[in-house]
């Protein structure tokens, strides 16, 4: 009996992590937005765009909804008036992006700008357990402003968004870089 005893007592156990879900995504297939607003872009096949249909909405508000991933990308639009218009927005786009300052790990801005299609902008990048891990705004400095947000319709863990949030990003990337403003 006591040799049984030392026997069963000779393996540590250690607890096993949690395991999430194994997501398949799917192939990188883009097709073009041109609806009745003043911009176009590429957007995934396997997203849809919608108009934003929240009480606050204007027109040309859109949401690119990710149904297979529970996200969403929220694009408001706006057109410009003035001078002091334009840095109202802009400073309310960096305002938003750092309201996650309490939440977040770090936040990266980047530089958009893209003279040819006369698109200009700042990209977010908040890292740690945000409710938005990307923001961005586009411009074209004089007429046109539209400013993005991403969300996800889950509690913010990092670590069990990372492999989407990563996917989703590549998605937005493209979208930015074949946005164009009709005028």
């Amino acid at each position: 009996m006591i040799a049984f005893l030392f026997i069963s007592c000779g393996n540590e156990y250690s607890p096993k992590p949690r395991a999430y879900f194994r997501i398949e995504f799917p192939e990188k297939k883009y097709q073009t937005y041109s609806g009745d607003c003043p911009y176009t872009f590429d957007f995934p096949e396997y997203a849809q765009v919608q108009p934003d249909s929240s009480r606050d909405s204007k027109p040309c508000w859109l949401n690119v909804s990710y149904p297979k991933f529970n996200g969403r990308l929220h694009l408001s639009y706006q057109p410009i008036s003035s001078a002091a218009e334009f840095n109202q927005l802009t400073e309310d786009a960096r305002t938003f992006a750092f309201k996650h300052t309490v939440k977040a790990t770090a936040i990266d801005e980047g530089i958009i700008s893209y003279p040819k299609e006369k698109v200009y902008g700042i990209y977010y990048s908040i890292e740690g357990n945000t409710a938005s891990s990307v923001q961005f705004f586009l411009t074209d400095s004089t007429k046109n402003y539209l400013r993005g947000a991403l969300y996800f319709n889950e509690q913010p863990r990092l670590d069990s968004i990372q492999p989407v949030l990563d996917f989703v990003k590549k998605d937005i990337d493209q979208m930015i870089k074949t946005f164009k403003w009709r005028n």
